[in-house]
């Protein structure tokens, strides 16, 4: 089964779960005058709407790529977060101002032990839907179904909770409902402000994951002739869609076609085991020329002056040109500018025959 079927299965699983849920919370709450049993109702049709909009963003999501869109429609999944948060915290404000004029002005509850029996069930039901939900979501890697997951963990949990102040309630006759609301209103509106930033964060773009770089950069300098690989970038269009590029280095006298028979194979091979649509790009390397390695040694001197320089890459002196080439990767923390220019002029220094040209990278991945 693909991924987006097994999220619209998994998500009408859902769907069926809370509404059924929704149906015995009201009735109970209704019946015993309990806000915060009849909250939870909320909270559980605000997660079956929320099923919904991950179906219909999967739909949109799962569309072909076309003229406009060449990437294709995989970053709605994001934008379905992004709304699937919004119902969250406007649910959570709507519950906190309920519970709030609930403590002001309380209301005798009365619990009937086929009441409290529902209940116990209903925590049983999330936990599990909860925990088949976000294993799925683990598996195909979608941010919706493992924030709907995690947030039905989160509400058997809650649920405990009212179960907990019922049975308080019928032994010490404390009311504990309008408190309990509020405080199921603030993890709701602790859990949308994290699902909002999640989705912002992805939408915003953020540093790729450290083990997937590294593999990738393993993977790619490990092929015979590749002397090393830098600068990757990764660009993601939707979780299962990402396109990347790298650098390699290689000698300065390997010949086009021996060149683009490796590049093909490296983009090939990644795609096969990483999914990945990776473009390679060249840098030359002359280390059999003695006088570019000394140049280059020298120049790596004058680099580990400055600890904000993470990295030196694509070292390249053209004796026919009279030109030096290298890029720098500097720290975000520091004045990348400055300190490029810095080395820039030293190097100029060293030597006032060539020109020097300094590209300055940035940090994109491990």
């Amino acid at each position: 089964m693909d991924r987006s079927r097994r999220i619209i299965r998994t998500s009408i699983i859902g769907i069926a779960v809370n509404l059924v849920l929704v149906a015995f919370k009201a009735v109970i709450g209704l019946a015993t005058h309990s806000i915060a049993i009849i909250l939870d109702a909320v909270n559980n049709f605000s997660d079956a709407l929320s099923s919904i909009i991950t179906i219909i963003g999967t739909k949109l999501a799962n569309r072909r790529p076309d003229k406009k869109h060449p990437f294709g429609h995989g970053r709605i999944e994001y934008l379905t977060g992004m709304l699937i948060a919004v119902i969250v915290l406007i649910a959570g404000l709507t519950s906190l101002k309920e519970s709030v004029e609930k403590i002001i002005h309380p209301e005798e509850a009365s619990y009937t032990v086929v009441s409290l029996i529902i209940i116990a069930v209903a925590v049983a039901a999330k936990f599990f839907t909860g925990r088949y939900v976000k294993s799925v979501g683990e598996q195909i890697n979608s941010q919706a179904l493992v924030a709907s997951g995690s947030d039905a963990y989160f509400d058997a949990i809650l649920s405990l909770s009212t179960l907990l102040a019922a049975v308080l309630s019928l032994a010490f006759g404390w009311k504990l409902e309008g408190v309990l609301g509020a405080l199921i209103s603030v993890f709701i509106l602790k859990a949308g402000v994290e699902m909002l930033l999640d989705t912002l964060n992805s939408i915003t773009g953020t540093r790729a994951d450290p083990e997937l770089s590294i593999a990738l950069r393993e993977k790619v300098a490990s092929y015979e002739g590749v002397h090393g690989a830098y600068d990757l970038l990764l660009h993601n269009y939707g979780p299962t869609r990402t396109i990347a590029s790298i650098h390699i280095e290689v000698d300065d006298d390997m010949r086009a076609r021996e060149i683009h028979r490796l590049t093909r194979r490296i983009a090939t091979d990644v795609y096969e085991e990483f999914g990945i649509v990776l473009t390679v790009g060249v840098y030359a390397a002359n280390d059999s020329d003695d006088e570019a390695v000394e140049m280059k040694r020298r120049t790596e001197e004058i680099v580990k002056q400055y600890p904000e320089i993470l990295q030196m890459h694509g070292f390249y002196r053209d004796a026919e040109q009279t030109r030096i080439m290298f890029d720098l990767i500097i720290d975000f923390a520091a004045d990348g500018q400055a300190i490029c220019s810095e080395v820039y002029r030293q190097v100029s220094e060293a030597y006032p025959d060539y020109r020097i040209d300094v590209v300055l990278d940035s940090d994109f991945s491990d």
